[in-house]
């Protein structure tokens, strides 16, 4: 299975398997859970987070094609751009990044600091775009125009989220299965945010060409389930389709809870407050406002319904983010 992914070009950004520990002292406050966290946060580039994983494929690819630049885009306050630019002057790349103002926040924080503030730290040029644009098109726009002065550009997608960028969670989720080996033990439940889709089809993948029993769980950080299931459903297959299998991914083998989105996107909400102080004050790790700490609140919440069996192992893919905790300081 690996030597199918092995055979697309990478940019090397992960020189070795995230950790995976234990969670100590929250289990004894939600019903003595067996949790576990893979720290997908804590990678020594750019501030870390898992949209390395995908950037390995991308950088990969535009290498081969022989690009010199990059345009990434996101939301404002978007890990995603932060890591792309982290990456691309990491691997020689010029980059270019084109945000739009995705989330109704205009205090100063929220505007000035976080992602943002890294990204001016980085000194790479910023397109910033309003709540209405495509950004794909303006992406588009500006490479035919960086083309015209003799550059040869590459288009990262948002999110990261094609098939080619999801083959980075199709990796992780072989990288878990050879740590659940290392370490005797069977992780019955992994659980992560779903976005742009991306890490959530890359991992259904993954575990379903092991043929794993593990219930890979979303938790809505976007957008409605009636949006985001098809949109991780076809991008499941995709991945499949990339990889030489036919597309066998079923609806039934999204899931997905939608229930602590709150608002929206980028929206807080008490339940996310109250996951990150609570992570924070029991084991001193720090989740992010928009993707880990609603999805950290949705397992928590679900765990305490009685949703997930007692005595069964939850793997929890904290996924990074954290520069955003200083953009939304207020809310704390």
């Amino acid at each position: 299975m690996k030597d199918a992914i092995n055979k697309f070009p990478r940019y090397p950004l992960l020189p070795e398997s995230t950790l995976v520990t234990k969670l100590c002292r929250l289990p004894k406050l939600v019903k003595n859970a067996n949790i576990y966290i893979k720290r997908d946060d804590i990678n020594y580039l750019g501030g870390g987070g898992n949209k390395l994983r995908k950037l390995e494929f991308y950088l990969g690819e535009a290498q081969f094609k022989g690009c010199d630049t990059i345009i990434a885009m996101g939301a404002w306050q978007s890990n995603h751009a932060r890591l792309s630019a982290a990456a691309a002057l990491h691997a020689g790349f010029q980059c270019e990044l084109v945000l739009g103002k995705k989330v109704a926040r205009d205090d100063h924080d929220y505007i000035n600091n976080g992602n943002n503030l890294l990204e001016r730290a980085m000194g790479v040029k910023i397109h910033t775009l309003d709540s209405s644009a495509d950004l794909m098109q303006y992406a588009i726009n500006r490479k035919a125009e960086l083309e015209t002065q003799g550059k040869k550009v590459y288009i990262i997608p948002f999110g990261g989220s094609d098939a080619l960028g999801s083959l980075g969670y199709v990796n992780c989720a072989f990288e878990i299965a050879k740590q659940e080996h290392d370490n005797n033990i069977k992780f019955d439940y992994i659980i992560t945010p779903n976005g742009s889709s991306g890490t959530h089809a890359g991992l259904i993948v993954g575990c379903k060409l092991l043929n794993s029993t593990a219930q890979v769980i979303g938790y809505n950080v976007l957008a409605p389930t009636d949006t985001t299931l098809p949109t991780t459903l076809k991008l499941a297959n995709e991945i499949l389709e990339l990889l030489g299998h036919k597309p066998t991914i079923t609806p039934e083998d999204i899931l997905l809870n939608e229930n602590y989105l709150g608002k929206g996107y980028g929206q807080p909400t008490v339940e996310m407050r109250k996951a990150i102080k609570l992570l924070a004050h029991e084991e001193g790790l720090f989740l992010d406002p928009v993707y880990s700490g609603k999805a950290f609140a949705g397992m928590l919440g679900d765990i305490e319904a009685g949703k997930y069996l007692a005595g069964k192992n939850i793997l929890y893919l904290m996924t990074g983010g954290t520069p955003g905790l200083y953009a939304y300081q207020s809310e704390f």
